[in-house]
């Protein structure tokens, strides 16, 4: 369990050094955690959340199973799957979709990445609010379980890699490109 923990902490930790943490962990404790990424996107909420259900356009590739953004999707139902397509016809689940207001909110459930081998559970919640021209796109997710050396750790580094997730969907949508400038 220990090379688990320090496995997905070296690639959690990874993901710090190069998108800096947002300083939006909300708490961190042994048992578990919650982060929030708060971003303003230059568009209407309708266009944003279209955007939010096409992963494979906007979130990083480097934080995939397959290294390939093209073999996300996410089927934006309850009971949907935010999938992943793996080589010789693997797959990945990364969350199970179990609220969909479209143009509103999206929550999912479930371990992203290198959580999945841990014993937790997660709850991220996505909202979208027209706000100042554009719309308020916040997004939570609350982790909770068992580590052996408590979860509380992963706090940042989970919050960094949802922050770069963020600011690429938000470059996606306003200039087409997930590529912010200067990354």
């Amino acid at each position: 369990m220990a090379r688990i923990y320090h496995a997905a902490a070296g690639l959690l930790v990874a993901a710090t050094l190069v998108y800096p943490a947002l300083a939006a962990v909300n708490d961190a404790a042994p048992n578990g955690f919650s982060v929030s990424e708060t971003v303003h996107v230059a568009a209407p909420p309708a266009r944003v959340y279209e955007a939010l259900i096409a992963p494979q356009n906007w979130w990083s590739a480097a934080h995939t199973f397959s290294k390939n953004a093209a073999n996300l999707s996410l089927d934006a139902h309850a009971g949907g799957c935010w999938c992943e397509k793996l080589p010789d016809g693997g797959s990945v689940q990364h969350l199970v979709v179990v609220y969909v207001d479209p143009g509103k909110a999206l929550r999912l459930r479930g371990a992203l990445g290198p959580l999945q081998g841990l014993g937790v559970d997660g709850a991220l919640t996505v909202t979208l609010k027209a706000e100042d021209r554009g719309t308020s796109l916040v997004l939570t997710y609350n982790v909770g379980g068992y580590l052996k050396d408590g979860l509380g750790g992963l706090a940042n580094p989970v919050d960094s890699v949802l922050g770069e997730q963020a600011a690429r969907l938000k470059s996606f949508v306003e200039t087409g490109s997930p590529e912010a400038k200067g990354h």
